[in-house]
Protein backbone atom coordinates (compact mmCIF):
# COMPACT_ATOMS: atom_id res chain seq x y z
CA UNK A 1 0.00 0.00 0.00
CA UNK A 2 3.18 2.19 0.63
CA UNK A 3 3.80 2.02 -3.02
CA UNK A 4 0.35 3.44 -4.14
CA UNK A 5 1.12 6.48 -2.05
CA UNK A 6 4.75 6.88 -3.87
CA UNK A 7 3.79 6.44 -7.06
CA UNK A 8 1.22 8.98 -6.65
CA UNK A 9 3.61 11.72 -5.29
CA UNK A 10 6.17 10.85 -7.19
CA UNK A 11 4.08 11.49 -10.05
CA UNK A 12 2.65 14.52 -9.29
CA UNK A 13 5.78 16.02 -8.40
CA UNK A 14 7.70 14.65 -12.38
CA UNK A 15 4.70 15.83 -14.04
CA UNK A 16 4.60 19.87 -13.04
CA UNK A 17 5.91 21.57 -16.05
CA UNK A 18 6.29 18.21 -17.52
CA UNK A 19 5.61 18.04 -21.39
CA UNK A 20 2.05 16.21 -20.90
CA UNK A 21 1.25 18.65 -18.72
CA UNK A 22 1.73 21.21 -20.95
CA UNK A 23 0.29 19.01 -23.85
CA UNK A 24 -3.12 19.14 -21.68
CA UNK A 25 -3.35 22.82 -21.07
CA UNK A 26 -2.55 23.56 -24.72
CA UNK A 27 -5.01 20.95 -26.37
CA UNK A 28 -7.62 22.35 -23.16
CA UNK A 29 -6.93 26.13 -24.51
CA UNK A 30 -7.23 25.21 -28.20
CA UNK A 31 -10.45 23.04 -28.13
CA UNK A 32 -12.09 24.21 -24.81
CA UNK A 33 -13.39 21.11 -24.10
CA UNK A 34 -11.02 19.99 -21.07
CA UNK A 35 -13.35 17.47 -19.66
CA UNK A 36 -12.64 14.95 -22.83
CA UNK A 37 -8.91 15.88 -22.39
CA UNK A 38 -8.84 15.19 -18.96
CA UNK A 39 -10.21 11.80 -19.65
CA UNK A 40 -7.98 11.35 -23.16
CA UNK A 41 -5.15 12.26 -20.22
CA UNK A 42 -6.36 9.46 -17.63
CA UNK A 43 -6.45 6.71 -19.94
CA UNK A 44 -3.03 7.36 -21.70
CA UNK A 45 -1.99 7.64 -18.22
CA UNK A 46 -3.31 4.35 -16.91
CA UNK A 47 -2.06 2.87 -20.03
CA UNK A 48 1.41 4.16 -19.76
CA UNK A 49 1.55 3.27 -15.76
CA UNK A 50 0.14 -0.31 -16.47
CA UNK A 51 2.91 -0.88 -19.07
CA UNK A 52 5.68 0.42 -16.52
CA UNK A 53 4.89 -1.18 -13.22
CA UNK A 54 4.25 -4.53 -15.28
CA UNK A 55 7.85 -4.39 -16.57
CA UNK A 56 9.05 -3.00 -12.99
CA UNK A 57 6.92 -5.73 -11.55
CA UNK A 58 8.67 -8.30 -14.45
CA UNK A 59 12.11 -6.87 -14.01
CA UNK A 60 11.70 -7.46 -10.08
CA UNK A 61 12.15 -11.47 -10.50
CA UNK A 62 15.36 -11.49 -12.40
CA UNK A 63 17.83 -8.83 -10.10
CA UNK A 64 18.45 -8.36 -6.10
CA UNK A 65 16.49 -6.16 -4.35
CA UNK A 66 19.89 -4.02 -4.58
CA UNK A 67 19.66 -3.59 -7.42
CA UNK A 68 16.25 -2.55 -7.51
CA UNK A 69 17.15 0.03 -4.66
CA UNK A 70 19.73 1.34 -6.89
CA UNK A 71 17.78 1.33 -10.14
CA UNK A 72 15.24 3.33 -8.01
CA UNK A 73 17.73 5.34 -6.72
CA UNK A 74 18.60 6.08 -10.79
CA UNK A 75 15.35 6.73 -11.59
CA UNK A 76 14.89 9.70 -8.81
CA UNK A 77 18.24 10.66 -10.01
CA UNK A 78 17.21 10.77 -13.66
CA UNK A 79 13.71 12.75 -12.63
CA UNK A 80 15.99 15.43 -11.06
CA UNK A 81 18.24 15.74 -13.88
CA UNK A 82 15.14 15.90 -15.94
CA UNK A 83 13.28 17.92 -14.77
CA UNK A 84 15.48 21.33 -14.76
CA UNK A 85 15.86 21.05 -18.70
CA UNK A 86 13.80 24.17 -20.00
CA UNK A 87 10.51 22.94 -21.46
CA UNK A 88 9.03 25.08 -24.36
CA UNK A 89 5.92 26.91 -24.72
CA UNK A 90 3.44 25.69 -27.57
CA UNK A 91 0.66 27.68 -28.97
CA UNK A 92 -2.86 26.09 -28.32
CA UNK A 93 -3.33 22.60 -29.88
CA UNK A 94 -6.77 22.49 -32.49
CA UNK A 95 -8.22 18.52 -32.35
CA UNK A 96 -11.13 17.58 -33.98
CA UNK A 97 -11.89 14.81 -31.90
CA UNK A 98 -9.85 16.13 -28.42
CA UNK A 99 -10.58 12.73 -26.13
CA UNK A 100 -8.56 10.82 -29.03
CA UNK A 101 -6.13 13.37 -29.41
CA UNK A 102 -5.31 14.00 -25.29
CA UNK A 103 -5.09 9.85 -25.65
CA UNK A 104 -2.71 9.67 -28.12
CA UNK A 105 -0.46 12.51 -27.66
CA UNK A 106 -0.46 12.27 -23.90
CA UNK A 107 0.52 8.33 -24.36
CA UNK A 108 3.18 9.59 -26.99
CA UNK A 109 4.36 11.75 -24.18
CA UNK A 110 4.53 9.34 -21.06
CA UNK A 111 6.56 6.54 -23.29
CA UNK A 112 10.05 6.85 -21.86
CA UNK A 113 9.14 9.80 -19.54
CA UNK A 114 10.46 10.11 -15.75
CA UNK A 115 7.00 9.38 -14.62
CA UNK A 116 6.95 5.95 -16.64
CA UNK A 117 10.30 5.40 -15.35
CA UNK A 118 9.68 6.09 -11.58
CA UNK A 119 6.57 4.14 -11.92
CA UNK A 120 9.11 1.30 -13.25
CA UNK A 121 10.85 1.22 -10.75
CA UNK A 122 8.86 1.41 -7.50
CA UNK A 123 6.80 -1.68 -8.96
CA UNK A 124 9.80 -3.74 -8.93
CA UNK A 125 11.46 -2.08 -5.53
CA UNK A 126 7.99 -2.50 -3.93
CA UNK A 127 6.90 -5.42 -5.85
CA UNK A 128 3.11 -3.78 -5.76
CA UNK A 129 2.04 -3.39 -9.69
CA UNK A 130 -1.22 -3.01 -9.71
CA UNK A 131 -0.66 0.27 -6.75
CA UNK A 132 2.13 1.98 -8.04
CA UNK A 133 0.16 2.00 -11.60
CA UNK A 134 -2.88 3.17 -9.62
CA UNK A 135 -0.91 5.59 -7.54
CA UNK A 136 1.15 6.60 -10.70
CA UNK A 137 -2.20 7.52 -12.78
CA UNK A 138 -3.51 9.08 -9.93
CA UNK A 139 -0.51 11.28 -9.44
CA UNK A 140 -0.61 12.04 -13.22
CA UNK A 141 -4.11 13.12 -13.35
CA UNK A 142 -3.97 15.06 -10.59
CA UNK A 143 -1.32 17.01 -11.81
CA UNK A 144 -2.49 17.79 -15.11
CA UNK A 145 -6.22 18.75 -13.43
CA UNK A 146 -5.29 22.16 -13.34
CA UNK A 147 -3.47 22.69 -16.75
CA UNK A 148 -6.63 21.20 -17.91
CA UNK A 149 -9.01 24.36 -16.01
CA UNK A 150 -6.40 26.88 -16.98
CA UNK A 151 -5.12 26.59 -20.27
CA UNK A 152 -3.17 28.50 -21.92
CA UNK A 153 -3.22 30.48 -18.95
CA UNK A 154 -0.89 27.69 -17.07
CA UNK A 155 1.96 29.05 -17.81
CA UNK A 156 1.26 32.41 -16.85
CA UNK A 157 -0.63 32.04 -13.87
CA UNK A 158 1.29 29.56 -12.07
CA UNK A 159 4.86 29.42 -11.62
CA UNK A 160 5.73 26.41 -13.24
CA UNK A 161 9.33 26.61 -13.70
CA UNK A 162 10.24 27.37 -9.66
CA UNK A 163 7.77 24.57 -8.96
CA UNK A 164 9.84 22.09 -11.63
CA UNK A 165 13.40 23.50 -10.24
CA UNK A 166 12.22 22.48 -6.56
CA UNK A 167 10.85 19.49 -7.43
CA UNK A 168 14.05 18.25 -9.65
CA UNK A 169 16.04 19.26 -5.58
CA UNK A 170 13.69 17.24 -4.32
CA UNK A 171 14.34 14.12 -6.93
CA UNK A 172 17.62 14.72 -6.09
CA UNK A 173 17.82 14.52 -2.30
CA UNK A 174 15.52 11.45 -2.73
CA UNK A 175 17.84 9.79 -5.46
CA UNK A 176 21.07 10.40 -3.41
CA UNK A 177 19.75 8.84 -0.49
CA UNK A 178 18.24 5.60 -2.19
CA UNK A 179 22.03 5.44 -3.49
CA UNK A 180 23.40 5.71 -0.73
CA UNK A 181 21.54 3.20 1.25
CA UNK A 182 21.21 0.47 -1.85
CA UNK A 183 25.35 1.31 -1.88
CA UNK A 184 25.32 0.67 1.95
CA UNK A 185 27.58 3.28 2.21
CA UNK A 186 25.43 4.71 5.59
Amino acid sequence: MDVLLLAAVAAFLAEWGDKTQLAVAMLAAGTRKPGQVLIGLFLAALASSVVAALAGDWIADTVTIRAMTLLTALALLFAAASGVLRKTEKVPLQARIPLLSAFILCLAAEMGDRTQLLTFALAGRFDGAAFAAAGATLGIAAACAPAAALGARLTTDVPVRPIRWAVAGLFLVAGFAVAVNALQLA
